[in-house]
């Protein structure tokens, strides 16, 4: 695997990880704690979204869902 899809790969399980530990978070709040742009967040969420595990329950504010997942390292 490329060196920059699994910096991606990881970011992505990083978002998802941080978003299932706080429960709700805004865009911004993602932005701030992994220092990338608000572009490259929504694309990582977009991927979220896309696989059903993250669901937006109001504009700008992301939660997970309840699918179940394994998260290997």
């Amino acid at each position: 695997m490329k060196n920059s899809t699994n910096r991606m790969l990881t970011r992505i399980k990083s978002v998802y990880m941080f978003i299932n530990e706080k429960g709700t978070v805004s865009t911004q709040e993602l932005v701030d704690e992994f220092g990338i742009t608000p572009r490259t967040i929504q694309r990582d969420l977009n991927v979220l979204a896309y696989n059903d595990l993250v669901s937006s329950p109001s504009r700008g504010k992301w939660t997970t869902t309840k699918k179940k997942i394994k998260l290997t390292s």
